[in-house]
């Protein structure tokens, strides 16, 4: 490979159509485009400074390296990406791009973040914005903090574990989604969703997992959860209250105690869901 060690670069494309670079301690200042078409790339401890840095690139590794919150739209339809211990300050980074992975990275400004790609890997990622990961396919995710309302929608065959998430609005519209061992607080979780799992999770939510078709949860939490269930398809173990469960379409609730059932003829048939109540406090 080639080496480039602190340079400067500034200007559009400043390296446009490159290959077979070895970045190391380079500033990219003003000048879109500055990698656009570019292909097997190793870049370490490097700041990035202007927009859409990395545009139509194959096998890229990032090391140590800062994306400031100019470089907007940083990367869009590349293919196979990988970033190590790196800050990502600017929104709309990664659109319509598959084989991602993020190991150690921080995303203080993930507005419209991950938009319609696939095939990504999370590990150990914090991430602030609206609308992260929206549409997106095959995600597989470890130790995500996310605050931001509206995560996942659209988004199919995902699973997380060992995470948080405080958002509004999460995992709607999604198919095949299974969640370990995590929190997850926000309103309306998961409404229109299809296959959606939660394992030894603690959720807290105003009218969530509603719209649901075959939604399960196992050993979970709810916590401060009301008129939840709504119109779902249930199977459900529930650890300790639930303060209110609103007319399930059908299904197998299991909970030490619910402050408040309803079971309405007029919108659903109550004989087609049973709810067991070990009346535990």
């Amino acid at each position: 490979m080639k080496e480039l060690v602190r340079q400067f670069y500034v200007g559009e494309r400043a390296l446009f159509a490159s290959a077979d670079l070895h970045l190391t301690e380079c500033t990219f200042d003003a000048g879109e485009s500055p990698l656009k078409e570019s292909s097997d790339l190793l870049v370490d401890a490097c700041l990035f400074k202007w927009k859409y840095p990395l545009w139509y690139c194959n096998n890229v590794t990032v090391n140590d390296s800062t994306f400031f919150e100019t470089a907007r739209a940083g990367i869009w339809y590349t293919h196979g990406i990988v970033f190590n211990n790196c800050v990502i300050s600017a929104p709309k980074t990664f659109r319509r791009s598959d084989h991602i992975a993020l190991n150690n990275v921080s995303l203080p400004n993930a507005a419209e973040t991950l938009w319609n790609c696939s095939q990504i890997n999370l590990r150990n990622v914090t991430a602030q914005g609206t609308y992260f990961a929206m549409g997106c396919k095959h995600i597989d995710v470890d130790g995500l903090v996310l605050t931001g309302d509206y995560c996942f929608d659209g988004a199919e065959d995902v699973t997380i574990r060992n995470s948080k998430l405080l958002s509004k609005d999460s995992f709607w519209n999604c198919c095949n989604v299974t969640v370990y061992d995590s929190f997850i607080s926000g309103e309306y979780l998961c409404w229109n969703a299809r296959n959606v799992t939660f394992v030894n999770c603690t959720i807290e939510s105003l009218q969530g997992m509603c719209y649901v078709q075959n939604l399960k949860l196992v050993n979970c939490k709810l916590i401060n959860t009301t008129r939840a269930m709504e119109y779902s398809t249930v199977n459900a173990t529930i650890i300790g209250r639930v303060d209110s469960i609103v007319n399930p379409s059908s299904g197998h609730i299991e909970a030490d105690s619910v402050g408040e059932l309803t079971l309405d003829e007029r919108y659903i048939d109550p004989a087609a869901t049973t709810v067991v109540i070990s009346e535990k406090k």
